[in-house]
């Protein structure tokens, strides 16, 4: 039997005031009547912490844009658990932190003019003010920048940022390819150069800063896959704004897979018995060259997800690892990059 899970990530909704390119979210989003109530909510909390999980994170679209989100908060709270408001700051109140233990607040560019054209709509001063709400509460804070070609030149400036908006943790993860980012993916691609520059400049504000940065790496320039999740359904699962249970948040991109709803069949059963958490769980399933690999316990044969995307079966090795027989299906994309397409702007569901 699998152990507890140890945190929720909690999709309260798909309704986001930003346009963002490079949302992972699905194409097709779960609309406002479909989103689970306040009481089912409520009941997802009791089920998960009941099951184990320790850290409840209210993420979205925006979760602010759920009136109720201050009561979901409280709730979650009352049952023991960690909770990590993740929010682009827009309707931020010191009144709507009441529950929250702490803040993740995105930014998508180091300049009010880049992160409002990023983001498709004018965001960044409610940021700034989100930012220092956050700081008044004495709530601890991370800002959160997704990194691509477009604002990787700007990393320097995105330290400063953070440390001038008094995070005590700095996220800057390079763009995953899923949803609008999958579609957006040749407008989004850094270069080899810029990737080289940005891990300098971390490496750097790293030994500077007292602030904790996090460096997720651009995979596609990488030998060897990320460890997903840190395995499937092995620490976290997902409950989307429908209530369907997801072993990573991108699961819905894997055809077949057979996802379940917290509605229909209690979370410890989907947790532990359905098809769609144990599909990948542990190493049993992986073929060769994972299967006789020395870092199968260390990144689990990566994503999933991508590994469908690009190869039309989930179980295949990651094709970003060097060692996978899809390999130059990556190395295309690549070299197949030229002048940067337009980007497209995510339509705004609210």
């Amino acid at each position: 039997m699998a152990d507890a899970p140890f945190g929720l990530l909690a999709e309260v909704t798909h309704r986001c005031p930003l346009r963002c390119g490079y949302c992972s979210n699905p194409l097709e989003l779960t609309r406002r009547a479909a989103e689970l109530t306040t009481d089912q909510w409520r009941d997802v909390f009791d089920q998960a912490r009941a099951l184990g999980v320790l850290q409840v994170h209210l993420s979205g679209g925006e979760p602010l844009a759920r009136k109720d989100i201050t009561e979901l908060a409280e709730h979650a709270a009352g049952l023991g658990c960690y909770v990590n408001l993740v929010t682009s700051g827009l309707g931020l109140t010191e009144a709507r932190l009441a529950g929250v233990d702490h803040v993740q607040l995105s930014v998508q560019d180091a300049t009010e003019a880049g992160s409002d054209a990023i983001g498709g709509v004018k965001a960044f001063r409610h940021k700034r003010k989100a930012a220092e709400v956050v700081r008044a509460a004495g709530l601890p804070l991370t800002v959160n920048a997704v990194l691509h070609r477009r604002n990787l030149d700007n990393v320097a400036a995105l330290v400063e940022l953070a440390e001038e908006w008094g995070a005590q943790r700095l996220e800057l993860a390079n763009t995953q390819y899923y949803g609008w980012a999958l579609r957006n993916r040749s407008a989004l691609l850094p270069t080899r150069a810029q990737l080289a520059q940005a891990d300098a400049v971390v490496k750097a504000a790293k030994a500077r800063s007292p602030m904790e940065i996090v460096h997720v790496v651009a995979d596609y320039h990488d030998a060897n896959p990320k460890p997903c999740m840190h395995g499937w359904g092995a620490r976290q699962l997902t409950v989307a704004p429908d209530g369907a249970v997801l072993p990573c948040p991108a699961a819905t991109v894997i055809e077949g897979l057979g996802l379940e709803n917290v509605l229909d069949r209690p979370l410890a059963e989907i947790w532990h018995e359905s098809r769609s958490f144990t599909a990948y769980r542990g190493t049993d399933w992986m073929r060769e060259p994972c299967r006789s690999c020395p870092r199968k316990e260390l990144d689990f044969g990566g994503c999933r997800c991508q590994a469908f995307q690009l190869t039309g079966d989930a179980a295949n090795t990651d094709p970003v690892c060097s060692l996978s027989p899809h390999r130059p299906l990556v190395d295309e994309i690549l070299g197949s990059r030229g002048e940067p397409d337009a980007l497209r702007m995510r339509k705004v569901t609210l």
